[in-house]
């Protein structure tokens, strides 16, 4: 398994190659072969050239964007799913641009069945592709370093990815550095869980002298240091961490942004709205519209609007729950609106209006805030920009994600802003719409209290 490991990057990259290759062959073909020879003004040589070059070039921006090239880390499954998301979106693209060269639509059929062919060829090369690669890489025989709070998480999380780790077992930092010492040097990684900075220092400069493989479960602190600025003007190097937000010209771009977005956002899907509105009315014969107040940049509070998708009166006893599996107060449109996030539609209204912006940590319940931050202080540093419609946590995280998790998810996204990291979040956004574990309710158990662990939403 050593050997084959300072060949991964190579196999991995052939991987990305053939793939890439098979597609571009097939545009090639088709372009070739069909599109050239039924447009009014025909490519030669080098506009052929063109725009093949120009397929290749959006499909790789999409497959990167979506993560199709990333054999090995993510499951079957959700590569392939990748994969097909970009070629769509890459395949879309490519029809409108031919259609623009054109000054009208062709017909589609053809690219249709180019499709087709395109997903056949994903699913075997990544099925095949997979358990070779597997049987290249077995699952690393891992070690968890747990602390005082449980871990029990954070190994149920590991344990999901079967095909990549196998925690063979797992020790308390209570029985001490040097017993944990010696057990490290049994397994081919280290996972360090919640313990102390001092105790996780001394781990992980051991791990680093023996070349030892490590993950770590970052702090609060790791996040702030990590979104810091190297400064050598002394012989002791310093790192500054300016804690300003986003600057004038970020600010600037981000609501210009968010204006036209919205704009263009309400035009487009008029007709879906009235269309959910005449759902909701005929399914339940309520209101289509939900408002509740949350919070946004600096604490401050606002109405956050949403198509309605559970009962009147969900919350009549007083009570703020989540979401749970199979939860009754759900409308039968709920289900499907809150599966492809359309309930979400309405708070286009919010960004028009200042409130939220089109990236960003989810608002939060003014109440509930109070409750979170009561058990972790920091929650609060996710209003240091306005909540968002989409955003960090909500790409990376799931649903039913820790509080704490979410937070350091949103942190991520606070210290590193960037327009790029904003454009980039927008367009991975359609990839979590129909992943059943982003939007799937909470399964509640005697170990997991709600009001501790989870994000709260009575209507997400």
């Amino acid at each position: 398994m050593k050997i084959n490991q300072k060949f991964k990057r190579l196999i991995r990259l052939f991987f990305t190659f053939g793939i890439t290759s098979m597609l571009i062959i097939l545009y090639s073909w088709t372009w070739i072969g069909y599109y050239n020879k039924i447009i009014e003004f025909p490519f030669f040589r080098r506009g052929n050239w063109m725009m093949i070059f120009l397929y290749g070039v959006i499909l790789i921006l999409f497959m990167s964007i979506y993560g199709g090239y990333k054999v090995g880390y993510l499951k079957k499954g959700n590569l392939i799913y990748s994969q097909v998301l970009a070629v769509i979106f890459t395949n879309l693209f490519t029809y409108l641009q031919i259609a623009v060269l054109d000054k009208h639509f062709l017909n589609p059929l053809q690219l249709i069945k180019m499709s087709i062919v395109d997903f056949s060829i994903i699913i075997v090369w990544t099925i095949v592709y997979q358990w070779f690669y597997r049987k290249l890489f077995p699952p690393r025989k891992m070690l968890l370093i747990s602390g005082g709070r449980s871990d029990y998480h954070l190994a149920e999380k590991i344990n999901s990815r079967e095909d990549k780790y196998e925690i063979c077992q797992t020790i308390n930092i209570q029985y001490g550095i040097d017993l944990i010492q010696r057990e490290i040097m049994n397994y081919d990684g280290t996972i360090i869980g919640d313990i102390s900075s001092h105790e996780r220092n001394l781990i992980l400069k051991y791990c680093y002298e023996n070349s030892i493989r490590t993950y770590s479960v970052p702090k609060i602190s790791d996040i702030l240091l990590k979104s810091t600025v190297e400064l050598n003007l002394f012989d002791s190097p310093l790192l500054l961490s300016r804690n300003e937000g986003l600057s004038i010209e970020q600010l600037f771009i981000k609501r210009l942004t968010d204006i036209a977005g919205a704009i263009v956002g309400l035009i487009i899907t008029a007709p879906l709205f009235l269309l959910i509105c005449l759902l909701i009315k005929f399914t339940d014969k309520g209101p289509a519209f939900f408002k509740q107040a949350r919070l946004t940049k600096d604490n401050k509070i606002f109405y956050i609007y949403k198509f309605r998708t559970m009962i009147q009166e969900a919350e009549k006893d007083g009570v703020a729950r989540l979401a749970e599996d199979g939860d009754n107060r759900i409308i039968p449109i709920g289900h499907l609106l809150r599966r492809m996030r359309l309930d979400e539609l309405p708070q286009l209204v919010n960004i028009l209006m200042g409130d939220m912006s089109f990236v960003g940590p989810r608002p939060e319940r003014p109440e509930l805030m109070r409750e979170i931050v009561n058990d972790i202080p920091e929650f609060s540093y996710r209003t240091k920009v306005k909540a968002g419609l989409t955003g960090y946590a909500q790409i990376y995280g799931k649903y039913n994600t820790t509080a704490y998790d979410k937070l350091k998810l949103d942190l991520t996204y606070i210290r590193n802003y960037s327009f790029l990291l904003d454009l980039k979040l927008i367009l991975m956004t359609p990839k979590i719409l129909f992943m059943k574990e982003s939007t799937e309710g909470v399964k509640i158990s005697k170990d997991n209290m709600v009001k501790k662990n989870h994000e709260y939403d009575i209507n997400d």
